[in-house]
């Protein structure tokens, strides 16, 4: 319920050239039906016009007090309103009663510029404690209001034209009111698009201010935990982070969107019913993967599950660095965890992914002893060979299986497997820099 309206508005709302009807020559060939609600403007029908201004004129103050008085009786959301909002609404309605009585009493005036007579007295947080359905239910009580007080209010045979008039107008009230409602909507989405950019761009920043939350309250943000998810924004970022952001909410999800150059980035508040798969460690990919096939051609990312929003500059940061180094892994499935891509991220200068490597890899296995670490040194220079390896370290080939057997149990990695071997070589070498280093 804007306060503002341009002169753009005012001219498709009030001077779009018609008078509401269609001319009706008669036999004087004379128009006899030119008014604004269709009816007789001869000097009989003005005069009955008149009089019933008259009479509307004087009944202005007690429609409106009805029409408050019947909303109260009606409409429970009204009586939880505060005083102020009720205030408003009534103050709405009075101005309602008052431009509809100024619109009858000028038949050659065209159709009525509701947004600025009827809506343009109230504030324009109102549309945030007052619905659509809600303004539509007002609108009907209003109606109903003063279309059982017709025939009181009207002049002798004016019935029918006041009849005529108060549809009309309600009709206009209805549309105008549908207009400040999807104004208000686009301005809101417009905004809640910037503050979310805003948010996405500080967590890839590192930031972990207090801001962070109230920001994420504005934009009605209350689930946890957090997942975000970084993908490519094609040709058409903005309809890419749309649609993401459309089939996050439809699965439940809160939802933040920011496109950063060639890369789309999503910050989810996992929804309840994903919620309680964390503990299986299943949470990032079930979010993730209903929503993959909405970026564009490419890899997508995922980053870790954290606590909350204020929190999630780990999982963004993780997730957008993954896909900057996916480029080295082109089998990658798709979404890939952002951990999946750690020997990926530290080769790429990722120094969060060089430290997670060393304290979850090899770290471990030189608290498990030298055994454990030399057998893996020599099995991976060895073209992971059994034989080769146990005669290296004189040892049986079964004790190299068992050694490897707890390796894997150290890390989560197999040095027989691929990628495994691989991400293990990685840590190794990256924990024996670390070393040095420490000691130079």
């Amino acid at each position: 319920m804007s306060t503002e309206m341009n002169d753009r508005d005012r001219e498709a709302e009030g001077a779009d050239g018609s008078n509401g009807t269609d001319g009706t020559d008669g036999p004087d060939g004379t128009d006899h039906t030119d008014g604004i609600d269709g009816t007789d403007t001869t000097d009989g029908g003005a005069a009955v016009r008149a009089e019933t201004v008259k009479r509307l004129e004087k009944a202005m103050g007690a429609l409106g007090t009805a029409a408050v008085a019947r909303m109260e009786s009606r409409l429970s959301w009204f009586r939880r309103m505060s005083a102020e909002d009720r205030s408003w609404v009534g103050l709405v309605a009075q101005s309602g009663v008052a431009a509809f009585v100024d619109w009858f009493k000028n038949p050659a005036r065209g159709r009525p510029a509701i947004t600025v007579e009827v809506f343009g007295t109230a504030p324009r947080e109102l549309t945030r404690s007052v619905s659509l359905q809600q303004t539509v239910d007002m609108i009907r009580v209003v109606i109903d209001v003063v279309e059982n007080q017709v025939e009181e209010l009207a002049a002798p045979g004016g019935e029918q034209q006041l009849r005529e008039a108060v549809l009309r107008y309600t009709r206009e009230v209805a549309f105008s009111s549908a207009k400040v409602y999807a104004r208000a909507a686009e301005a809101r989405g417009a905004w809640d698009a910037r503050l979310e950019a805003l948010i996405v761009d500080a967590l890839l920043h590192g930031d972990r201010d207090e801001g962070l939350q109230t920001w994420g309250s504005a934009l009605s943000w209350s689930r946890t935990p957090v997942v975000a998810v970084a993908g490519a924004a094609g040709d058409d970022g903005r309809g890419v982070m749309e649609d993401l952001r459309g089939a996050a909410r439809r699965a439940g999800h809160d939802v933040l969107a920011g496109q950063q150059g060639d890369r789309v980035v999503l910050v989810l508040g996992v929804g309840a019913k994903l919620a309680a798969r964390e503990a299986e460690g299943e949470l990032p990919m079930a979010a993730a993967e209903p929503l993959a096939g909405l970026f564009a051609p490419g890899p997508v990312v995922v980053g870790p599950p954290v606590a909350e929003l204020r929190g999630a500059g780990t999982s963004v940061a993780a997730a957008v660095n993954g896909l900057r180094a996916s480029v080295a892994w082109p089998d990658a499935p798709r979404p890939v965890l952002a951990e999946d891509l750690l020997p990926e991220r530290a080769l790429d200068g990722d120094r969060a992914a060089r430290k997670q490597l060393v304290e979850e890899i090899y770290e471990p296995l030189c608290k498990a002893g030298s055994p454990l670490l030399d057998t893996l040194s020599v099995y991976l220079e060895h073209a992971s060979s059994l034989e080769a390896t146990a005669r290296m370290l004189f040892v049986h080939p079964n004790t190299v299986r068992y050694r490897l057997s707890r390796i894997s149990e150290l890390t989560g990695h197999m040095p027989a497997d691929g990628r495994g071997s691989f991400i293990l070589r990685v840590a190794v070498t990256l924990g024996r820099l670390t070393e040095g280093a420490a000691q130079r």
